[in-house]
């Protein structure tokens, strides 16, 4: 297949496009600025809208207006940006309405820096808005898996009707490498959406709504949210074990951070040391019962978790091994990207 050489950003737009969505409202934010840059132009060329808000809690509002209407819906910004769609994403997420957000993490806490960062794994992962409920995260690797999960991501959101988030980071999408692109979908082949809002003429009306004053009513529409959820950590958690079969050390990393670890796994590979990398592609549900498979085996010592935190995915990783093996840690913060050579050192016992 012919590949050609895209920025990710602009590669996760055009991949958004031939999976279907034909509705974007964003608001710029380093460092996402080319998704809707792209999308402004690109959307109009295949009949589909692209809206630049007023504001990011706009935005997040308009994608809640969009999917009720059945569209398939994208909206995207970065870090603060995504903190202020926080209440919208939660009554998408109650309403039982599909659309794909894309985080680029950025350092921080605060306005913090352009440059990248992962410490928004707790806001993605354990709800991140009001109350119960838990989105489909994926985590991509490289452009070319940006791509890939962007195009199906719309899919996964309609078959669960749930909000999906692709927790990317500025190295991703500022990066460019070759990709393949997917093939265009047509819109008109997806399955019908009875439960949209599309005009009554030849069907009973539908209601999303969000608010319930009977106890009974809304801890069922809670409990059906978490039956969803459940069917994905059933049929649809992704990961990648690396050179795991016999590996003493396991890496645990994603993202950015997880090619800086293959890179150190071969390294040390090359130096006769047994360690190996398991990458979690979703994050949300979690692959912990790989995780607890690879805390089963005898030749494993140890897993070291390497994140662009303090310390977020480690809860998690700690949680799956539930101290059947130490668990040891090692981040950066502040937009720094650990290189190769530094996470070796961690690892070998020089930094903590």
């Amino acid at each position: 297949m012919e590949k050609v050489l895209m920025k990710g950003n602009e590669a996760i737009a055009e991949a958004a496009v031939r999976g279907g969505c034909r509705f974007f409202a964003g608001y710029p934010i380093t460092p996402q600025n080319e998704i809707p840059e792209y999308l402004s132009a690109r959307l109009p060329e295949v009949g589909g809208t692209f809206i630049q808000s007023e504001s990011e809690v706009s935005a997040i509002n308009m994608i809640y207006g969009a999917s009720a209407a059945g569209c398939r819906a994208m909206t995207s910004s970065s870090s603060p940006g995504i903190s202020l769609k926080q209440e919208g994403i939660s009554y998408i997420a109650c309403g039982q309405l599909p659309c794909v957000i894309i985080n680029m993490v950025r350092g921080g806490p605060g306005l913090g820096t352009i440059y990248p960062g992962q410490a928004d794994y707790f806001q993605a992962v354990k709800g991140g808005g009001h109350g119960d409920y838990k989105l489909l995260v994926y985590t991509p690797a490289t452009v070319q898996e940006a791509v890939d999960i962007t195009y199906k991501a719309f899919d996964m959101a309609d078959k669960y009707r749930i909000p999906v988030l692709i927790l990317g980071d500025g190295t991703i999408g500022q990066m460019m490498e070759p990709v393949a692109l997917p093939e265009m979908k047509d819109p008109s082949t997806f399955p019908k959406k009875d439960w949209a809002l599309t005009g009554r003429k030849d069907r009973p009306k539908n209601i999303v709504n969000t608010l319930d004053m009977n106890p009974d009513k809304l801890e069922a529409i809670t409990d059906r949210l978490f039956d969803v959820y459940e069917q994905i950590r059933q049929n649809d958690v992704e990961y990648e074990e690396y050179m795991c079969d016999d590996a003493e050390t396991v890496i645990v990393a994603y993202g950015i951070v997880s090619r800086v670890a293959k890179s150190a796994v071969n390294e040390m590979r090359a130096r006769g040391e047994k360690v190996g990398l398991f990458r979690p592609i979703t994050v949300s549900p979690y692959p912990d019962k790989a995780i607890a498979a690879l805390a089963e085996k005898p030749c494993v010592k140890r897993f070291f978790v390497s994140e662009l935190s303090k310390g977020q995915m480690v809860e998690d990783v700690r949680l799956a091994v539930n101290g059947r093996k130490p668990v040891e840690f090692y981040g950066r913060t502040g937009g720094h990207v650990i290189n190769t050579e530094e996470l070796i050192e961690a690892i070998e016992g020089g930094k903590r």
